[in-house]
């Protein structure tokens, strides 16, 4: 009895293993076959006659990595509105609203942290303190802790590395705001426009430098901001999209009920 029961177990398996069908990434019959399911969002092309080489390349987070401790239902008892947007509900916190641009580099895991932990600060401190921190710090003094610099990176390494080592200010390409701009060009991304399109997520990554630009005061290491902690969003009632943490710090989360066409988003 126990083999034949091994055998269907086994064959059971095949048969679904099979049911689902494969297709080519990017291909019409990807995008036909995922509209046909009637989910909540709708499939189309990004990418026009792009090679997978490329678009692999976009993919800056590494999976895996380093692990944060978690933290549970940390607003279980909230009553949760049908909508929420962060811009309204701190007007004065321009960060909340800036949009980067990571030009030619693969470092979307230090986008991502300095940009929801510049908003943090701002929110903890009620708009006392609003401070741009800076990509081009994390980028590229985090080193091996953090991943590959320009060739993609683990979240979970940038957060830890703001609560341990503390990251300075510093702004867009060329704005010379805080102590360390970010310093690769901003391009145009899939679209044509004025400026130059870029060349990939990745390459040669910005040489960390412990210094300030010219002129900026305090000095480097005066100009740190540090993370009492950081945690990744876990909900009993199912898992935040990844890549998406709370700081201890101060915690904030712009969210949407999921709507056709949308995705439910959590902007951490």
């Amino acid at each position: 009895m126990w083999p034949s029961l091994s055998l269907l177990c086994v064959l059971v398996a095949f048969a679904n293993a099979r049911s689902v069908p494969y297709f080519p990434p990017l291909s019409d019959d990807l995008v036909n076959h995922i509209n046909k399911l009637n989910t909540t969002w709708k499939a189309g092309h990004n990418f026009h006659n792009a090679d997978m080489s490329y678009v692999k390349k976009l993919c800056g987070t590494f999976l895996g990595g380093p692990k944060l401790p978690e933290r549970v239902d940390f607003a279980a008892d909230m009553e949760l509105p049908d909508n929420f947007d962060s811009r309204t509900q701190w007007p004065n916190c321009p960060t909340i609203s800036e949009i980067r641009d990571q030009g030619s580099c693969g470092s979307c895991w230090a986008f991502g942290a300095v940009e929801a932990i510049s908003d943090r600060i701002c929110v903890h401190t009620n708009a006392k303190v609003s401070v741009e921190v800076s990509a081009e710090d994390l980028l590229s003094c985090c080193g091996f802790e953090c991943g590959m610099g320009c060739n993609g990176g683990y979240p979970a390494g940038a957060w830890r590395y703001w609560t341990e080592r503390g990251l300075v200010s510093g702004g867009l390409y060329d704005s010379h705001v805080g102590c360390r701009p970010y310093s690769i060009p901003p391009c145009e991304h899939h679209v044509n426009g004025t400026r130059p399109p870029c060349t990939g997520e990745g390459g040669g990554t910005p040489r960390c430098s412990r210094h300030c630009e010219p002129g900026y005061s305090p000095s480097y290491k005066e100009d740190k901001h540090y993370g009492k902690g950081a945690a990744p969003c876990v909900s009993r009632a199912g898992p935040i999209p990844g890549g998406c943490f709370l700081s201890l710090e101060a915690s904030w989360c712009s969210w949407s009920k999921p709507e056709p066409g949308r995705f439910p988003v959590c902007v951490c």
